[in-house]
């Protein structure tokens, strides 16, 4: 509709994002079934690994550097989202406080 080149799940997670900020979808609705998806978590990354290892190309030097790229955008993405969270929580339970 709005011609931007957006992956669906990306669309997906926006939107639920914003229904849950909104409140339109309550945290109960959905937190049993996140808490099934997180323990179930490394088995999404099974294709993409037997993938690697249907073409031994990709494990050459651009392959080494897709690997070094993933590693340091895993271990950033990581950081910023615990920093986040705990930025949230602090600001949560300060407004607890308050009250």
């Amino acid at each position: 509709m709005l011609h931007i080149k957006f992956p669906g799940s990306i669309v997906g997670l926006l939107l639920l994002l914003g229904c849950l900020h909104l409140k339109i979808i309550h945290i109960q609705v959905i937190k049993e079934g996140a808490g099934f998806l997180l323990g179930i978590l490394a088995l999404f990354f099974i294709p993409s690994t037997v993938g690697v290892m249907n073409y031994p190309e990709l494990i050459s030097i651009n392959g080494i550097l897709l690997v070094f790229s993933v590693i340091i955008s895993t271990v950033l993405t990581i950081l910023v989202t615990g920093k986040l969270c705990q930025y949230l929580e602090g600001r949560k339970a300060g407004e607890e406080e308050a009250q």
